[in-house]
């Protein structure tokens, strides 16, 4: 049974895999890889059940922590960067309006 659960984690995986890679949006893809990393995690967990290695839950914990900073990381990131161009869109040198109707005075 736990198997069957490790083969379903892998196929869930493997779909957000394609998921993040052909994503619409950034953020599609953000959500996609962090759902890789959490179905990661459970893996371990399923792994370390399987092989009677409970030393492979505290991998798992820092794996699931390491995902989670980082997502927080990539999303502040992408954030930022959209704030710093809505500025830089707002700072625009204004043309004077001569200019603009083509007709001169």
């Amino acid at each position: 049974m736990l198997i069957a659960a490790g083969l379903a984690i892998l196929v869930t995986m493997v779909m957000a895999t394609i998921r993040g890679l052909k994503g619409p949006t950034i953020y599609d893809r953000i959500l996609a890889m962090n759902m890789f990393g959490t179905k990661t995690v459970l893996f371990v967990a399923v792994v370390a059940y399987l092989y009677e290695r409970p030393d492979f839950l505290d991998l798992a914990l820092a794996y699931a922590l390491i995902n989670f900073i980082g997502v927080l990381a990539v999303l502040q990131f992408f954030q930022n960067r959209e704030a710093r161009q809505a500025v830089r869109s707002t700072q625009a040198v204004p043309t004077t309006g001569s200019d603009q109707d083509g007709a001169s005075s």
